[in-house]
């Protein structure tokens, strides 16, 4: 496991507007392999839900969550 604190000020840093509303893909595709945890992953999703709803970006993050599970067990 990671440390939380790191955790917590990566994902304050880095916010889900600043993971999700990058200027290319590539950028985004970097926001979402960069998230640490399951709570920032929540976040990313519920906005990008409420902002853009894009389905690609939603499937990207789905998966991530699956990345994210894979590695706690």
């Amino acid at each position: 496991m990671g440390d939380s604190s790191h955790e917590s000020e990566s994902a304050a840093e880095f916010p889900p507007e600043k993971r999700l509303e990058a200027p290319n893909i590539r950028l985004i595709d970097a926001g979402i392999a960069t998230i640490p945890d399951m709570e920032t992953l929540r976040e990313c999703v519920a906005y990008e839900n409420t902002h853009q709803n894009r389905t690609q970006i939603l499937r990207r993050l789905e998966w991530r969550a699956e990345e994210l599970r894979d590695n706690e067990g």
